[in-house]
């Protein structure tokens, strides 16, 4: 009922409303004019009453002794309930068979009247007045008789119209439920199977409608028929390409995983083996073979980053990652990934601060050191003069991690693009560090916390990397669909001696 009230009437209701509507203003109507046509035959009915009623008894009182006319005027009254007054041509009363006598000028008002309308304690009447015969002509017979607003026989009236007018409109009303419904049952099943393929999480499937007339409604249900079967041979087309692609994806994790493993035994060999050749146990080196060594070292270190990025994508895709979430220090985290990289920013001339205090939550401890090492060891890396600044800050709900550098910035045109796979912004010399994969790890990691990571940059100013992680852990139905905004140049974390 509330939905009919907030939008357009159904057809199916509308229909039979309309035929109850006018089968009911037609009725009032018929009652209206047939109560007042009752009235009007009522009072005239009254009035000719009280007319023969005076003239009878005039003749009977104009031949009855004065001494009986009181009795044989209180019998006539009493036998046809009606009131009668025998008054002089003055208006003075000579016998009396009312309820209540009017007063002697009302009386002398009916007198000059002789017929028409007045209010007694019979209610509203019909009165006439006429003088006697001679020798009583000085005399007036006056009698009231009862005419009710709504005779008796209406209410009579109003039981057969109602009647009749119950049957006329419950036909009618049956009769257009009937035409309306079978007119929009096509349509309502029609909107009902769009509603159910266009439900979220539903599996679109279609049915197709029989066609049960060559009408307007008949030429929808044809095309919808059509669209339908296109819809299913698309749905089944999907299916195959989609089957196709996950086990072509999982072939491919599968692969990069095994792959990946495979790597790392002789990777971990060479490096093992070029620590002892560095340690100079078997004897020492020449400079040009320490040279030599170290690059190798150095290239064996690098290469075993891209397999870590490559394993921790490969199970991130396949949902193998989980997250050990301890009670942990974030700012601790965060210095000793300063004292790491620390090395590195000194070899470049740059300063890596560390600015903050204690931010407990309760995270993982590894993973949170991985996303602070992607993000400051890239602000490292493209930051050839100024500083890097990694703040930390504990707010109520979340901890707040800041990298600020001077280096070179991102356009804006790349900053949105530098979270996904492969993807990497800058130099070409800087891109062929890395594989662009350590940004995108970043955001799964932070997605994973249940926070939210952004980037604001200005070309030749620098690049600052906020990070929102939740102290407690958020329920599966608190994780945002969409990451929420992050730091603005208002915000605390703002550095403004970090350009």
């Amino acid at each position: 009922m509330a939905r009919l009230l907030t939008g357009r009437l159904s057809f199916v209701v509308m229909a039979p409303a309309i035929v109850v509507l006018l089968g009911l203003s037609t009725a009032l109507a018929i009652g209206a004019f047939g109560v007042r046509d009752l009235v009007t035959e009522s009072d005239a009915a009254s009035a000719l009453r009280a007319q023969l009623l005076v003239e009878t008894l005039a003749e009977r009182l104009r031949a009855t002794p004065e001494e009986a006319r009181r009795v044989v005027l209180e019998r006539a009254t009493r036998r046809s309930g009606t009131e009668m007054l025998l008054v002089r041509q003055d208006g003075s009363i000579i016998l009396d068979a009312t309820l209540a006598p009017p007063r002697q000028s009302q009386i002398e008002g009916l007198l000059i009247a002789g017929a028409g309308e007045a209010i007694t304690l019979l209610g509203r009447t019909r009165y006439y007045a006429h003088p006697l015969p001679a020798p009583l002509a000085h005399l007036s017979l006056i009698s009231f008789v009862s005419a009710p607003e709504a005779p008796v026989t209406t209410r009579s009236l109003i039981t057969s119209l109602a009647t009749l007018t119950t049957i006329l409109i419950g036909v009618s009303a049956l009769v257009g439920f009937a035409l309306a419904r079978d007119v929009r049952a096509d349509v309502t099943y029609m909107r009902r199977r769009i509603a159910e393929m266009a439900r979220e999480g539903a599996a679109p499937s279609g049915k197709v409608i029989p066609v049960r007339a060559i009408d307007e409604v008949g030429l929808l249900t044809n095309a919808f028929n059509v669209v339908v079967d296109r819809f299913e041979a698309a749905e089944r087309a999907y299916g195959q390409d989609l089957d196709g692609a996950l086990a072509y994806d999982k072939d491919r994790s599968a692969f990069v995983a095994a792959l990946s493993h495979e790597l790392r035994t002789p990777l971990n060999a060479i490096l093992g083996f070029t620590d002892i050749l560095l340690s100079e146990v078997d004897g020492p080196l020449s400079p040009d073979a320490h040279e030599n060594l170290t690059q190798v070292r150095s290239s064996g270190e690098h290469l075993a980053a891209l397999i870590d990025d490559i394993l921790d994508l490969s199970a991130l895709e396949s949902g193998e990652l989980r997250l050990n979430r301890q009670e942990a220090d974030v700012y601790a985290i965060a210095g000793d990934v300063v004292r790491e990289l620390q090395p590195a920013a000194v070899k470049k001339g740059i300063e890596l601060l560390l600015l903050g205090d204690t931010a407990l939550a309760k995270v993982d401890a590894r993973r949170v050191r991985q996303i602070l090492t992607n993000i400051v060891g890239n602000a490292v890396k493209f930051t050839s003069r100024g500083k890097v600044v990694v703040s930390v800050d504990p707010k109520s709900d979340y901890v707040g991690m800041l990298v600020s550098d001077t280096g070179p910035g991102i356009p804006k045109s790349e900053q949105a693009s530098i979270f996904e796979e492969y993807r990497q912004s800058g130099e070409l010399s800087a891109q062929r560090v890395g594989t662009g994969l350590g940004l995108a790890i970043t955001r799964r990691l932070v997605q994973m916390h249940g926070g939210s990571i952004g980037v604001q940059s200005e070309l030749g100013v620098g690049s600052s990397f906020a990070v929102l992680l939740p102290r407690l852990p958020p329920e599966p139905k608190d994780m945002p669909a969409e990451i929420p905004p992050l730091l603005t140049a208002s915000s605390r974390f703002h550095l403004s001696g970090a350009g």
